[in-house]
């Protein structure tokens, strides 16, 4: 029994684990930190939204800061299962992230859709910047994006429902 285990531990050492280019990593922390930002301001827009309809935003930004912090946390946590570090520090997310500062204080219904529906569209121009070069390093991470991107496009056109007309 001994011998097995120990030719176990030789063959899974000698086993390669997936070498992903550091070009994978950069374009998922880029993803990471718009997707922290963008959790973010949905909580500052949720707790400072005003206005008729009131309510339903309210209720509706929570379903989109789950949306991004779920997928925060998948992206980072991919980054961990390929060997990578990744930073969700607020001082990198400050000067790093691409999505537009969050307008202080009350914000009414009409602006608050039309600011998060950006800063949705921001993060979905990111993921759809880095898409192309993830797929060519790693297609399992691409599906990732993709998901996301769907998640995401959803939730925006969820919002904007909220202000628009026939």
């Amino acid at each position: 029994m001994t011998t097995s285990v120990s030719a176990n531990r030789r063959n899974a050492r000698d086993v390669k684990a997936f070498q992903a280019p550091a070009n994978l990593f950069a374009n998922l922390q880029k993803v990471l930190v718009d997707l922290i930002e963008l959790h973010l301001q949905g909580k500052q827009a949720h707790w400072n939204v005003v206005g008729t309809n009131f309510r339903d935003l309210h209720l509706q930004l929570d379903s989109l800061v789950d949306v991004a912090r779920e997928a925060s946390d998948t992206i980072a946590e991919r980054m961990r299962a390929l060997n990578a570090v990744p930073d969700g520090r607020s001082d990198t997310v400050v000067a790093s992230t691409t999505v537009p500062a969050a307008p202080p204080g009350l914000v009414h219904v009409t602006d608050t859709v039309a600011v998060i529906t950006t800063r949705i569209y921001a993060v979905v121009a990111t993921l759809r910047a880095v898409h192309d070069d993830v797929d060519d390093a790693d297609p399992t991470t691409a599906d990732l994006l993709h998901a996301i991107i769907d998640d995401l496009e959803k939730e925006a056109w969820l919002l904007k429902a909220e202000i628009e007309t026939p």
